[in-house]
């Protein structure tokens, strides 16, 4: 009965519909002589169908409480005779056809449908026909707007066609405060997407992050001749010592662990200084205090070469990547001409202005994240104690404004008790200690920095010094 009453109300619809254009095209004599022929149609039919479906009439109304009292009209209204018949319009008859035709057996009533109007499929072969639903692939929109165009191509191609189909192109966003900023959509895109510098790069320090670094400006056909205490880097040319590397390369770049090695690297026996000739270009990516890295500066200066510094943010992953953000200042000149292997390294660089404005910000930034992470274990030992779920927190957190990779995985490194190093432990440490005595020297509290150091202090002396920043959680449980 369902299905009767739906497939009828239906055929109702379509039929309300043909009535609407045939009285609104009357003029169009294609159009009468058609509906002239489907009236015709139906009335031989309903003659036809007469006898056998006298108990099978319905008369369905728009609305629920007109289709029950019709239902047990029916039998009424078919009696009345062909009289009744001739005086209702179009639309009426069209309600009271049978869906039975005549010769075939009476079938259960779910087992009835509404087979498809001949008029339906003579609009659909008529003034529909020219109708395109859809434009195919191989035929472009025309007449369209491009604005739209590009939304439905936002709508429709895969994230990761369109993420590779961006150029990598530099965008440079002057601001109020004299600072630059140079933003590459992909950092990772395959070689050819960055034009390389023709200048030749030195490379000191393979450390977690020194590792990513080389291996993204080589990916990008950078020449790089590198330089570590330990190790040597596959593909790379190796210098013997820091000054042979600096005065055979154009840019020699260095990230080492905090400002002693730094200033060792210098101005060591064999050091970057005794490489320094006119025009040679040194950039420390070091995370230091700004103190250390301006004496740097004016040794480096003092030589006649040309001084950049370029602290980053990110961690090994983010290296590897290709996605670290670079925080620059010193030489704006140098720091163009490291333009294409900023691009290399990272998604992101920004030019800060004069010397020490980059060390500055880089160890507020990792106050900040060093902060935080102590934060977060604190929340997950706290839970435990008090019989919550750590994976629930955690899964909390993700839904909420909290919710980062970071957060994420670095609360996954508790939960699964690894803390191999991404970023160490001893080095966050590090930095939180000059973030506080940069506060000091500007006469400004650091109390929360101040509380995660000695955290972090607790937890190196657990012998967590070289296991990933998550580790300061073993603070709490120890």
């Amino acid at each position: 009965m369902i299905k009767i009453n739906k497939g009828k109300r239906f055929q109702q619809a379509v039929d309300a519909v043909e009535e609407f254009l045939r009285r609104t095209k009357g003029k169009d004599q294609t159009s009468s002589h058609t509906s002239a022929d489907d009236k015709s149609r139906r009335n031989s039919s309903e003659e036809r169908s007469r006898p056998n479906s006298g108990d099978e009439k319905r008369k369905l109304s728009l609305t629920e409480g007109k289709v029950k009292k019709n239902m047990g009209e029916g039998k009424k209204r078919v009696s009345s005779g062909s009289t009744e018949r001739g005086s209702k319009s179009p639309l009426k008859r069209a309600q009271e056809q049978s869906p039975r035709k005549r010769g075939r057996p009476p079938k259960d009533e779910k087992d009835l449908t509404i087979p498809e109007s001949s008029t339906v499929k003579g609009m659909m072969a008529g003034p529909m026909a020219a109708f395109k639903w859809q434009p195919t692939a191989s035929e472009p929109v025309k007449d369209a707007d491009p604005h739209f165009h590009h939304f439905l191509l936002s709508q429709t191609e895969k994230p990761a066609v369109c993420y590779q189909a961006i150029t990598k192109k530099l965008k440079i966003c002057e601001e109020e405060t004299g600072s630059t900023s140079i933003q590459a959509a992909d950092s990772t895109a395959v070689n050819g997407s960055i034009t390389p510098t023709d200048k030749k790069i030195g490379f000191l320090g393979l450390g977690l992050m020194g590792s990513g670094i080389v291996s993204n400006l080589l990916k990008m056909g950078h020449t790089v001749t590198v330089w570590n205490r330990t190790a040597e880097k596959e593909g790379a040319r190796l210098g013997r010592t820091p000054a042979e590397v600096v005065s055979t390369c154009d840019i020699t770049f260095a990230c080492v662990s905090d400002p002693k090695a730094a200033k060792d690297l210098v101005l060591g026996p064999s050091g970057v200084l005794q490489g320094i000739r006119p025009g040679k270009c040194y950039v420390d990516m070091s995370t230091v205090d700004a103190d250390t890295v301006t004496e740097l500066a004016q040794v480096i200066v003092s030589r006649g070469g040309r001084f950049l510094e370029a602290p980053v943010s990110g961690n090994q992953q983010l290296s590897n990547d290709g996605m670290l953000v670079i925080l620059a200042a010193g030489d704006r000149g140098l720091y163009e001409d490291c333009s294409s292997c900023f691009q290399a390294m990272g998604k992101t660089s920004f030019f800060l202005g004069e010397v020490g404005n980059a060390a500055k910000m880089m160890l507020i930034v990792n106050m900040v994240q060093g902060s935080f992470m102590a934060t977060i274990a604190e929340g997950l030992t706290l839970a435990q104690v008090t019989g919550q779920s750590q994976q629930t927190l955690l899964d909390i957190l993700n839904q909420g404004q909290l919710a980062s990779i970071f957060l994420d995985q670095k609360c996954q490194n508790i939960l699964q008790g690894n803390f191999k190093p991404d970023f160490y432990l001893k080095y966050i440490q590090k930095d939180l200690r000059l973030a506080i005595a940069l506060g000091d020297a500007v006469n400004h509290p650091t109390p929360m920095a101040a509380a995660a150091n000695e955290v972090y202090k607790r937890a190196k002396a657990l012998d967590q010094s070289d296991n990933d920043m998550s580790a300061v959680y073993r603070a709490y449980i120890h």
